[in-house]
């Protein structure tokens, strides 16, 4: 745990970690749209913080069977706090036999910067832990993909997410 007051560790990790993964995200837009890349938003709650989360997501095609590699940036709101969490998740798909559902599970590494606000300094604190997380995804009638699902984190991160989002072709 790294705690400072005035934002000034936040301030210089947040944008680097930003400026790094949308610098991933470009290098590999032209091979991904070639290899089945999706992209899009999610939406959700945290628990331990209590928030609000809303963010978006990459899944990168299999590049072992059934297993993806599914990056995400998430910021979460309320419960005195703003939470920019950056994870980097790899999961394992399960092939169901007469369902369109694909269940998930997967682990994953998360950086988290938590800001609030006090009466007097404002503070930030940085963590990093584990997620452990199991879900599930449906195609829709337009070739896009529908997911829920579980985190649980391990560590100085939130303790629980329900999330859900919608994944796009690139």
């Amino acid at each position: 745990m790294n705690r400072t007051h005035g934002f000034p560790l936040a301030r210089g990790i947040a944008p680097l970690a930003l400026a790094a993964l949308l610098a991933i995200t470009a290098l590999t837009a032209a091979r991904a749209a070639d290899a089945g890349t999706l992209f899009g938003p999610r939406i959700g709650v945290s628990f331990d913080p209590d928030q609000l989360v809303v963010g978006g997501q990459l899944e990168f095609p299999e590049f072992a069977p059934h297993i993806t590699v599914d990056p995400n940036l998430e910021l979460g709101f309320f419960d005195n706090r703003t939470t920019i969490s950056m994870n980097a998740d790899f999961y394992y798909h399960f092939a169901v036999k007469g369902s369109s559902w694909t269940p998930y599970a997967g682990l994953g590494l998360g950086l988290n910067i938590t800001q609030w606000a006090s009466d007097i300094n404002a503070e930030s604190e940085t963590d990093a832990g584990a997620n452990l997380v199991g879900g599930a995804s449906v195609p829709t009638r337009s070739g896009n993909r529908f997911f829920g699902e579980l985190r649980v984190g391990l560590g100085d991160i939130p303790s629980v997410k329900i999330m859900a989002g919608w994944n796009f072709p690139m």
